[in-house]
């Protein structure tokens, strides 16, 4: 082979690997003034290196200058959009593809259809479909895995169903992605049923259907099962893999069952990766463990060089204000501008949320002034923040100004709402027009908590028979209702009322010893001592042991 030819096969193989943006401009130099190779062929394998670079104008360069368009080329090109998160784009040029007469092949429709799932809407997934049965491809098993992908993350989990079922001998491939489609929905026992029918008909599971069964069981009362699952990986010699023990950290962690998470996670065969990480700290917080969440959380700064993403950093400023820990919640606060995401809205909400619950306002409302885009939630999280530092007046303001910004409130604002109008008595009447407002004029159905606050702004301020009246509009009376007018009936020294409202919670919840508590007060106050002691005798049965009161002191910080 002569020095030319040589040349001419090295820079073939360089084409045919993944090279870094720098080394892909050397190479595109060198193909050009060397001119060895064949103009289509050398474009189109351009094409898919500054495609992988993300160089979406260097690729779409490469794509106008190829003079005969293979379906290589439309492949890399509408790959290149999609990887770019451009979908409309790469939706366009699969359309443009198909006037040009181009055949799309299963590649084609495996990368399209990845874009249809990140749109948000199912039309162009179902239009897809449609093209690809025509084109002959409706049995291929990489287009249907693809198909089955995209269906399950638009949430049509059934037409998901429908096209595996219409393949006659699917392939494990296809297998996994219809398990992954119903761990991605939730659909638990459909999952493990079809599990169960693929060992049926002869399949042994690899690492990503055990990935996909264990992603299905997300719930304390299915631990039994991840059990189960865990010892079919042993038994198999799958749980070695990174991937699969990554999927049994998630599992467990999302049971509930922290131990045997962080068991596995210490078990670890190389270093914990982000995922692994993240299903610690996650999985400690939903256990409601959250100093332990933020000591993984910061093992996992100082040991990993990729960076948490926004969810997760949110999940423990949440946490940092659960404990009232502001000082990790500033060190955090600090982190989030290293990080450059302290522009992202749930990681803004967070800060909010975390300065507030720890008693910090000027902060927290300082942060929300200066968002340039305030959502729903911002607003709610400032309306329970200020309500919640006896700021009523100041509430009631920024739900006027989310009314301006076009928002329309939710059940949770009516909360925020109405909390904040429980603090003071003036707001009786404030209280009253937000409460018929809700569901007249925003169509928010009243829940068991605008009632809880309603029964007490009216209790406080002494319209007790108000506030029966409207415990009786409830659809199902609860017991927090009964009790929040009982205690406003002892406020008031209301007997008589008092003695109707413990009826119905003796009722409902006849375990609990505080109510008896404050009617026996309240006849006690009345010298009705005969009454004390029979109500008193009544406590005994439900008598348990008191945990012992606590406090903690702040240590001063501004």
């Amino acid at each position: 082979m002569d020095g030319i030819s040589l040349l001419a096969h090295q820079i073939q193989g360089f084409l045919s690997s993944h090279l870094p943006l720098s080394k892909t401009k050397q190479l595109h130099a060198l193909i050009i003034t060397s001119s060895l190779l064949d103009p289509s062929f050398a474009l189109t394998k351009l094409l898919r290196l500054y495609g992988l670079n993300g160089a979406l104008t260097c690729a779409r360069s490469m794509f106008e200058e190829i003079p005969e368009r293979s379906v290589y080329a439309w492949n890399a090109m509408i790959r290149a959009n999609a990887r770019r998160n451009d979908f409309d784009g790469a939706f366009s040029l699969f359309l443009q593809m198909l006037r040009t007469g181009a055949g799309p092949d299963s590649h084609t429709f495996a990368c399209i259809l990845r874009a249809c799932a990140e749109m948000p809407h199912g039309r162009r997934a179902a239009s897809t479909h449609g093209k690809l049965i025509s084109c002959g491809l409706g049995t291929d098993p990489l287009a249907c895995s693809s198909l089955i992908t995209a269906y399950a993350k638009l949430g049509s989990v059934d037409l998901a169903g429908r096209v595996f079922r219409a393949v006659q001998e699917p392939d494990l491939v296809l297998w996994n992605s219809m398990l992954s489609a119903y761990a991605h929905c939730g659909y638990w026992f459909e999952g493990f049923e079809l599990f169960s029918r693929m060992r049926s008909y002869g399949k042994a599971p690899d690492g990503y259907s055990m990935v996909g069964l264990l992603s299905c069981l997300r719930d304390p009362i299915l631990i039994q099962i991840g059990w189960g699952s865990h010892g079919i990986c042993v038994k198999g010699g799958l749980d070695l893999g990174a991937h699969v023990r990554s999927a049994l950290v998630s599992m467990y962690s999302r049971c509930g069952c922290m131990a045997s998470a962080w068991q596995m996670f210490g078990g670890m065969p190389q270093e914990p990766d982000l995922v692994q990480w993240s299903a610690m700290v996650t999985g400690f917080l939903q256990a409601g463990e959250y100093e332990r969440s933020i000591w993984v959380f910061s093992e996992m700064t100082a040991s990993l060089r990729q960076k948490p993403d926004a969810v997760l950093v949110a999940s423990v400023l949440s946490a940092c204000g659960s404990l009232t820990a502001i000082r990790l919640g500033k060190a955090i606060h600090c982190y989030v501008y290293r990080l450059g995401i302290e522009s992202d809205v749930s990681v803004t909400c967070a800060l909010m949320n975390m300065y507030l619950k720890c008693g910090f306002t000027h902060p927290g409302s300082r942060i929300f002034l200066t968002m340039p885009e305030k959502n729903i939630t911002a607003f709610n999280i400032m309306i329970s923040g200020l309500g919640s530092h006896g700021r009523g007046a100041e509430a009631m303001e920024i739900f006027e100004e989310m009314l301006s910004e076009g928002l329309k409130p939710d059940e949770a604002t009516f909360s925020a709402l109405l909390c904040a109008c429980s603090s003071h008595a003036e707001f009786a009447i404030a209280a009253k027009a937000l409460f018929v407002r809700m569901t007249e004029e925003f169509g928010v159905a009243a829940r068991t908590e605008h009632y809880v606050y309603m029964v007490k702004i009216l209790g406080m301020a002494g319209e007790l028979k108000a506030a029966y009246e409207l415990i009786k509009t409830m659809p199902t009376p609860e017991a927090g209702a009964w009790g929040a007018l009982l205690w406003c009936c002892n406020v008031h020294g209301d007997l008589e009322l008092a003695e109707t409202v413990a009826r119905e919670l003796f009722v409902i919840q006849p375990e609990k010893g505080a109510y008896r508590v404050i009617l026996s007060n309240m006849h006690a106050a009345e010298g009705n001592w005969a009454v004390v002691e029979n109500l008193r005798g009544d406590m005994g049965e439900y008598v348990t042991e008191k945990t012992p009161g606590v406090s903690w002191i702040a240590d001063g910080e501004t």
